[in-house]
């Protein structure tokens, strides 16, 4: 199949989490054959050259929202161009990350003919400051939600906003239909070490937060619980290695009260994460909204680092069973720097959990989310072609083909 990937994000600077699960569809489906072409906006400042594989549509402005929430914005791209452009790919499939977010997918499903793919990675749900008016299914958008072929999510959590603003039967029915695959680690890198070295000297336990310092993830609750821990536990450290809006207020709480044993890394590359995530006592999470799924935490499970994390709509989709004991109440300060001192302290609890990462992040391998997604891709490219069949012999029939929903039973095809 010829297949097109559209991120309305940044792919060329420090990317986050949907433009690495976009890089590696292009790189696993590439490998199984595939023809596969990433279609993104240019970004602010952007001069290089797009790198092989890459459609460069449109451009971006930054913004700010609230509750922490930053990004890009599509801006709308010349029409006649882009017509061009994918007259001449002729993609089989096309799949819109993040189809809420304007402009891209909205201007390029008018522009071909293709199956298409909508996958849905953020929480809105829990954010006022987006849940009121992001919406597929608004008159604005109604005409790329309505052809979606196949909607996925990476969790239930990106997908409640949806299901709560379908209204109509066919979107319900649409809703209704939605394919959960999760974000994925790639486990030939993300392993754990042979030996463990303890990051600040023999007999410490180290508290490791790998990520932004925005107000979304809560690190002052981290903070909070940890000067606790460190009364108790005087070779106990925290590590917060990521940058963000937050990170000299962070500074200040940590001076304010007393903490002596944290350092902040600033941002840490992928060799530099990995190191420090294999040799950690403990990775912890605090955020308590906006989370649909949490690459990170899987990462952490694959270098074999037991996890605490904030209990909300995302994180409890990853944590499950035996990994339930790490999931907290952040603003529980006292119960949350308890748990982090068993964990960390209780050997035989610590490798309970490491075990359990290890087992359970298998799911997880990139290999076989790319299946998943291969297997959505040739589903919605089924249903595309009996709609265009049906479309050529008798509009009606078409119309009470999809209405009725009494479709050929296309999960046979994948059985």
């Amino acid at each position: 199949m010829k297949i097109g990937l559209v991120c309305p994000y940044n792919m060329f600077d420090r990317t986050g989490g949907v433009q690495q699960v976009v890089q590696h569809l292009h790189d696993g489906l590439t490998k199984k054959g595939h023809i596969v072409k990433i279609i993104t906006p240019k970004p602010p400042g952007f001069k290089n050259e797009a790198p092989d594989d890459y459609i460069i549509l449109g451009s971006t402005t930054n913004f700010t929202a609230g509750f922490g929430a930053a990004g890009n914005w599509g801006l709308p791209t010349d029409s006649k161009e882009m017509a061009q452009i994918l007259k001449k790919e002729k993609f089989d499939v096309i799949n819109f990350h993040e189809p809420w977010a304007p402009l891209l997918a909205w201007q390029m499903i008018r522009q071909t003919k293709a199956a298409f793919v909508g996958t849905f990675h953020a929480n809105l749900f829990d954010r006022p400051s987006t849940s009121s008016w992001v919406n597929v299914f608004t008159p604005y958008a109604r005409n790329l939600g309505k052809r979606l072929h196949v909607i996925t999510a990476v969790s239930p959590a990106p997908a409640a906003l949806m299901i709560q603003k379908a209204q109509t039967s066919f979107e319900k029915r649409m809703v209704a239909d939605i394919k959960y695959i999760p974000n994925g680690v790639d486990l030939n890198i993300y392993k754990p070490f042979k030996k463990r070295l303890p990051l600040n000297g023999p007999d410490t336990k180290t508290v490791l937060y790998v990520g932004r310092l925005d107000r979304r993830k809560n690190v002052e609750a981290l903070i909070r619980a940890f000067a606790l821990v460190e009364a108790k536990m005087p070779k106990a450290y925290l590590n917060i290695a990521g940058e963000g809006s937050r990170r000299g207020s962070l500074d200040q709480l940590a001076k304010t009260l007393g903490i002596k044993n944290i350092h902040f890394s600033g941002y840490v590359n992928e060799d530099e994460k990995r190191r420090l995530m294999g040799n950690a006592d403990v990775f912890c999470s605090p955020a308590i909204v906006g989370e649909s799924f949490g690459i990170v935490l899987i990462e952490a499970m694959a270098m074999g680092c037991p996890v605490v994390a904030g209990r909300n709509s995302g994180y409890i989709h990853v944590l499950t069973n035996t990994g339930r004991v790490g999931l907290v109440d952040p603003k529980a300060t006292e119960d949350f720097a308890e748990r982090l001192m068993v964990i960390i302290s209780d050997g035989k609890l610590s490798s309970t959990l490491r075990a359990w990462g290890l087992a359970e992040v298998k799911k997880f391998d990139y290999t076989k989310i790319i299946d998943q997604y291969e297997k959505t891709y040739m589903e919605a490219y089924i249903k595309w072609r009996i709609e265009q069949h049906l479309n050529g012999v008798n509009s009606k029939n078409a119309k009470k083909f999809w209405k009725t929903k009494r479709r050929f039973p296309l999960r046979r095809f994948f059985r």
